[in-house]
């Protein structure tokens, strides 16, 4: 079946609104009873429809030739593991903290009601330059040196106003760093100059896939060789942002060879997304990815299909879920504090008693440990050293201690803690994601 050209996609699309439009002004539907899922029809349908034609609309295309990749610097090794920000990182940190207090924490209940992200919260965010500050300037980025720990620090700051809007956020970057990374110089041409505009397009990095105790080294998506290149067949699981995105990297269990990173378009045929709202970060927007017979050309596949590339991304993102837990918990922290000083019972301030103290410390405690581990696989990726051990370690104890230190602020806020009138029962559900998930953010 022949694909649509944009024009009649949009031509179509004014037919079936127009009918819907019709139906929905008709006073036979109240007699019915069915206004109102029939507005929920009209204004599923719109939605749909724009963000199906906006994807459509863009084309990746290079511009520009590269003689050769566009990499950024490795980072100098000092020698020495220093907690201290440079001047640089400092003002970063600083800009980021101020967005998360006053863009993502004041819209992130409204954001988990309704499962997506408030207009133009991502487009201020793109402003931000959380994108360009990973791209080298021979692809219209502003970076210059390849920072994990400045990365880090971004998304611990971005969760600390709400992690399922971070993930939103953070969500396109994974994708230019992946490319920026390991795309070659056709690859770079064609779809980073994208990520450093004005228009970033939403992307996703898929990995995680909805089976028992998944493996992301065991992919279930299967990719076969074909004479022009490659044939995917698969679902992928938790998707940011998957209803309006243009882009995916996605990683499948390639023949003969093992996992293996492919780019995938959203306008190629067989590509579909369906909507999956999880326990947590419900103001991702995440769907399931449908990859359904989806042919790909061999310029396609990423890295190389190298196995070493495969693990890097891995740690890596398990590095930004491990950042993203820290933010989180800071959040927790930062809330119960004021809660139990002010809280009376019998009198006297709740944190007098033993029992509520002795929780207080032990999230700063346990959160101290996370981060400082965290920081420290983060600076070993960032000079080239070995660090899967740091990786493990970090991603043990954000997946433990995170769930504990969401837990302990539900239960010192007592009744009021089950309740979304405070948020740290949302805190809670999205540190339950650190350890149940692969993939989306990428430092």
């Amino acid at each position: 079946m022949a694909r649509q050209n944009p024009q009649q996609g949009r031509d179509a699309m004014g037919l079936g609104l127009a009918a819907l439009n019709r139906l929905a002004g008709s006073k036979l539907i109240d007699r019915a009873g069915l206004r109102k899922p029939v507005e929920d029809i009209v204004s599923s349908a719109t939605r749909a429809g724009f963000q199906a034609v906006g994807a459509a609309n863009r084309t990746f295309k290079a511009t520009t030739r590269l003689g050769k990749p566009a990499r950024l610097e490795k980072a100098p090794d000092s020698g020495l593991f220093d907690l201290e920000p440079t001047d640089e990182q400092q003002m970063i940190v600083e800009t980021v903290d101020e967005f998360a207090a006053e863009q993502l924490r004041p819209a992130a209940a409204q954001a988990d009601d309704k499962l997506a992200p408030p207009d133009g919260l991502l487009g201020r965010a793109a402003e931000l330059g959380v994108t360009q500050i990973g791209i080298p300037e021979e692809l219209d980025g502003v970076g210059s040196e390849r920072s994990v720990v400045t990365n880090a620090l971004v998304a611990e700051s971005l969760a600390h106003g709400d992690m399922g809007l971070a993930v939103a956020v953070l969500a396109p970057s994974a994708v230019s760093n992946a490319l920026v990374q390991w795309g070659d110089a056709d690859q770079q041409a064609a779809y980073v100059p994208a990520f450093a505009g004005e228009n970033v397009p939403a992307a996703a990095l898929a990995l995680q896939e909805r089976t028992p105790l998944f493996d992301p080294f065991d992919p279930k998506t299967r990719a076969k060789r074909t004479p022009n290149g490659y044939r995917l067949d698969g679902v992928k699981s938790l998707v940011p942002r998957g209803a309006d995105a243009e882009l995916f990297v996605v990683s499948a269990d390639l023949e003969g060879r093992g996992p293996a990173l492919f780019i995938v378009e959203s306008s190629t045929a067989g590509v579909s997304v369906e909507a999956e709202p999880a326990m947590g970060l419900r103001s991702a927007a995440t769907t399931k990815l449908v990859l359904n017979d989806v042919k790909l050309p061999a310029g396609a596949l990423l890295g190389g299909g190298k196995r070493e590339v495969f693990a890097d991304v891995v740690r890596l993102s398990r590095i930004g879920w491990a950042a993203l837990a820290c933010g989180t918990g800071k959040a927790v922290l930062d809330y119960v504090i004021p809660y139990v000083n002010e809280r009376e019972a019998f009198g006297e301030p709740i944190s007098h008693r033993q029992g509520v103290a002795f929780q207080v410390s032990d999230i700063a405690i346990e959160l101290e440990s996370m981060r400082l581990t965290m920081l420290r696989a983060a600076s070993r990726a960032e000079q080239g050293r070995s660090y899967a051990r740091e990786v493990a370690l970090a991603r043990t104890l954000a997946t433990d201690k995170g769930m504990q230190i969401g837990s302990a602020g539900v239960q010192l806020l007592g009744g009021h803690g089950y309740t979304k009138e405070h948020p740290v029962e949302r805190w809670y559900r999205d540190l339950r994601a650190i350890g149940a998930v692969d993939g989306i953010v990428l430092l």
